[in-house]
C-alpha cells in the first residue's frame, strides 16, 4: 500500500510505504516534478520480484530434495520402519529358521522408499524411468502386503472387514502435508516419525496380528496411491513427452535457427523455415533434401538445387 502525505509547512510530499511497486513509484516522482515538490525518502522494494525470486529458490529446493514432498515416499518410509520393528519383535529361530523371511521383508519394504526417490530423481531426464521404477515400488508393496496376509493365515486369522471397526480407523487417518522449509533432511526425517506414531495404538499394541492387520491396510492403501501416481506421470508424459523428445525440440529449433539465418527457404505450404534433412528410404536415399521444420505436422519439401 502507498501513502503519499503532503506536508504545507516544508511543502514536500513524504512517501510511506514498505513496499511499492514500480507503477506507484513512478506516479510519485511525476507527482512531485509536476508541482515543483520533492518526494523525502522512500524505500523502494519490487514484490512481485521478491516473490518471483522466494517461488523460484524453493522450486529449486524442491527439485533436489523432490521425493521429500510426496507422500508416497513419506508413506513408504513408515511401513519399512514398522516392518522392520515387526520382523525383529514377531519373528524368530522357530518361525523363521534361517531368517530368509526377516530378509525378504525388510528387502521388500526397504525397495518401497527407494523406489520411488530413485524413479522421481530421473523425473527430469527420463519419464519413462521414473515410470518404471515408482511400478517396481508398487510392486514390491504388493510382494510385501502378501507376506502380512500369510502371517495371518498361518495363525488362522482373516484381515479386517472394510466395514470393520479397526479398519475405518486405520484407514481415515490422514499424512499431514510437509512443511520442511529450508532444513529438508532434519524436519523430514521429523515428519516420518510424526505419521508413524499415529498408528502407534495398532503397531506398538504387542499383537502381531493386529500389527499385521495394520501393516496390510497401510500396504494396500499405499498401492492405491501409487497407482494414481503413476497415471499421473503417464499424463505428464503424453504432454510434455520424454527426455528424448525433449532432446529432439531442442535440436531441430537449432537447426531451424541455423537455416534462418544462412538463407534457408520457407515451407511452401505453411511458410515456416525448413531444415535440411537426408532421405532414408527410397529412389532418393541419401539425398540431402529441403524439409519443413514443422514436421511432422507439415510434410512439405524443395529440392536442394
Amino acid at each position: 500500500m502507498v501513502r503519499i502525505c503532503f506536508n504545507p509547512e516544508k511543502a514536500r510530499f513524504h512517501f510511506q510505504s514498505l513496499s511499492v511497486s514500480r507503477k506507484s513509484l513512478n506516479f510519485a516522482k511525476e507527482l512531485s516534478k509536476s508541482r515543483s515538490l520533492e518526494i523525502s525518502t522512500y524505500r523502494y522494494i519490487d514484490i512481485s520480484t521478491k516473490k518471483r525470486k522466494r517461488k523460484k529458490e524453493k522450486q529449486m529446493e524442491i527439485s533436489r530434495f523432490g521425493f521429500y514432498w510426496l507422500d508416497t515416499w513419506v508413506l513408504a518410509n513408515v511401513i519399512q520402519l514398522a516392518t522392520q520393528d515387526f520382523c525383529i519383535a514377531y519373528l524368530d529361530h522357530n518361525n523363521d529358521p534361517c531368517g530368509r523371511q526377516f530378509d525378504q521383508m525388510t528387502m521388500a519394504a526397504r525397495s518401497a522408499p527407494a523406489n520411488i526417490a530413485e524413479g522421481s530423481s530421473r523425473h527430469s531426464t527420463s519419464k519413462e524411468t521414473e515410470m518404471k521404477l515408482t511400478d517396481v515400488a508398487r510392486a514390491t508393496l504388493a510382494e510385501l502386503a502378501n507376506d502380512y496376509l500369510n502371517w495371518l493365515l498361518r495363525h488362522e486369522r482373516i484381515p479386517w472387514s472394510v466395514q470393520s471397526a479397526e479398519y475405518l480407523a486405520v484407514n481415515s487417518i490422514h499424512l499431514d502435508s510437509p512443511n520442511y522449509k529450508d532444513d529438508v533432511l532434519h524436519k523430514s526425517s521429523i515428519h516420518i516419525l510424526t505419521q508413524k506414531h499415529k498408528f502407534d495404538k495398532w503397531l506398538k499394541s504387542g499383537d502381531s496380528l493386529m500389527a499385521a492387520n495394520c501393516l496390510l491396510v497401510l500396504c494396500n492403501r499405499l498401492i492405491q496411491m501409487i497407482g494414481r501416481q503413476i497415471e499421473r506421470q503417464l499424463e505428464t508424459f503424453k504432454a510434455e513427452g520424454g527426455f528424448t523428445e525433449g532432446l529432439t525440440a531442442e535440436r531441430l529449433a537449432y537447426r531451424s535457427q541455423q537455416n534462418m539465418q544462412a538463407g534457408a527457404p520457407v515451407c511452401p505450404l505453411c511458410g515456416k523455415p525448413m531444415i535440411k534433412r537426408v532421405a532414408k528410404k527410397g529412389v532418393n536415399s541419401g539425398k540431402e533434401f529441403w524439409s519443413c521444420s514443422g514436421y511432422p505436422e507439415c510434410n512439405g519439401t524443395r529440392r536442394i538445387n
